[in-house]
């Protein structure tokens, strides 16, 4: 379950915000003045859920492209001709 902690929490319990980031992989949502101010995510998570959001964003492009009427390549032609590029021709 995802934390709220005041900003002054960021230099005082710094440790234990970053701890419970590695350990849960959940965010901590910072408060300045009552509100909602920032976001702290361990790098991991971070970099996690921003390769998630490059994927869906090539997914609906291509989506979009298949919907338009793009013609797609056979998967088993695909994957024989990736075989033979790592592993030369022939095999």
């Amino acid at each position: 379950m995802s934390m709220i902690r005041p900003i002054s929490d960021l230099q005082n319990n710094a440790n234990e915000i970053s701890d419970f980031c590695h350990r849960t992989r959940e965010p901590v949502f910072i408060t300045r003045n009552g509100s909602g101010d920032i976001v702290v995510l361990s790098t991991e998570e971070y970099e996690r859920q921003a390769a998630l959001l490059e994927l869906y964003g090539k997914l609906a492009i291509a989506e979009q492209e298949i919907a338009d009427g793009a013609k797609g390549e056979d998967f088993q032609t695909v994957a024989r001709q990736l075989r033979e590029r790592v592993h030369g021709t022939g095999i």
